[in-house]
């Protein structure tokens, strides 16, 4: 970590424990204000997922405080507090995650049946943006998809509709417990009071730097670990093949670079310790971009995938549901080349 970037960001002389302790108390108080937004939200939707956005990120750059500072903190509570914060944003996610889904899936049917001019390349560089690769995955031609797409579009939206509604009724439930109450309670306090550590008294630059390290290399060391040499041709069909197999083989072949996205996101928030309201590397922000779409399409093609397995569907729905899989799973390789793209540009940077 670049200890020039804390001492150019602010007065000198701070210890780790205020460095930490200002970007908790600034994030706290986004979290009770997503949190006071969304209570206020009501029927709208459109300002209730914003608010919950807001909350989510609030909660999550906590959680990546104080996982990443742990040593700066009392452990028991940096631990606890992390786990609740986790639960609430994973649960208020479930709902939105729903509906993106469901949107990129139907946009998707649409747009390989020739339906409609629905265009899901806001959202990824598409496998057609990718040199050389829409030629050879291209699909049978968009009318043999007509009867089935309808179909497997009414089938996705049933089948997503009530897991947002259940996820719905999930959030709303989590909000009325007292489990809730506990966390947004702890938040309040961490606001104004953050339980430090004796380590927290060192000058930061001689302290925040260590578990900022740690972070990078573990990093540096999960991506070494990913296919990045095949990843960087734009077509190896790789993600397709093993999305063909089994439900556990694809989480297995996805599950490094999901783990990449998270050690991403927790790298990017220690740098943001360092340097509060500093702008974003903009290779981290590419990098996790390219993965965020990447989980995206996984999780669409598993959503596919779970339709095409509903029992007495007729033949035209599976194969509508089959060629839309397919078409996920090569979105997930356009997000796997256009990261490698990205990670191998810093790289010669470097």
């Amino acid at each position: 970590m670049d200890t020039d970037r804390l001492t150019a960001s602010g007065p000198g002389g701070l210890t780790a424990g205020e460095v930490l302790a200002g970007y908790l108390h600034s994030h706290a108080g986004d979290f009770l204000r997503g949190l006071r937004l969304y209570g206020e939200s009501g029927a709208d939707t459109a300002a209730a997922e914003s608010a919950a956005l807001a909350l989510r990120g609030a909660a999550r750059r906590i959680g990546g405080g104080l996982h990443t500072f742990r040593p700066l903190l009392d452990p028991g509570w940096a631990d606890q507090l992390r786990t609740e914060l986790g639960w609430l944003s994973g649960t208020l996610a479930q709902e939105y995650a729903c509906t993106a889904r469901l949107h990129r899936l139907v946009g998707a049917l649409a747009r390989l049946s020739g339906a409609a001019p629905v265009s899901v390349g806001a959202q990824a560089p598409s496998l057609g943006s990718v040199p050389g690769a829409r030629a050879e995955a291209a699909g049978p031609p968009p009318g043999t998809l007509t009867v089935g797409a309808s179909r497997a579009g009414a089938l996705l939206e049933r089948q997503l509709t009530l897991a947002r509604t259940r996820a719905h009724s999930a959030a709303l439930q989590a909000l009325g417990s007292s489990r809730f109450h506990a966390v947004a309670d702890a938040v309040a306090v961490l606001a104004s009071e953050v339980p430090l550590s004796s380590l927290a008294g060192a000058p930061a630059i001689e302290v925040l730097a260590g578990p900022g390290d740690t972070t990078e290399r573990q990093l540096l060391d999960a991506v070494a670990a990913l296919p990045l040499a095949r990843a960087a041709h734009p077509y190896n069909a790789e993600a397709l093949v093993h999305g063909l197999a089994t439900a556990s083989d694809g989480e297995a072949q996805d599950a490094p670079w999901h783990q990449v996205r998270q050690l991403l996101r927790l790298h990017r928030y220690a740098q943001e310790v360092w340097c509060p309201g500093g702008a974003p590397d903009p290779v981290l922000l590419g990098a996790g971009q390219a993965l965020d779409r990447h989980r995206d399409a996984a999780e669409a093609a598993a959503a596919a995938a779970n339709a095409a397995r509903t029992p007495r569907i007729a033949p035209t729905t599976a194969y509508a549901l089959g060629v839309l899989h397919a078409d996920q799973r090569h979105e997930v390789e356009a997000a796997r080349f256009a990261f490698q793209q990205v990670w191998q540009k810093a790289a010669v940077a470097r």
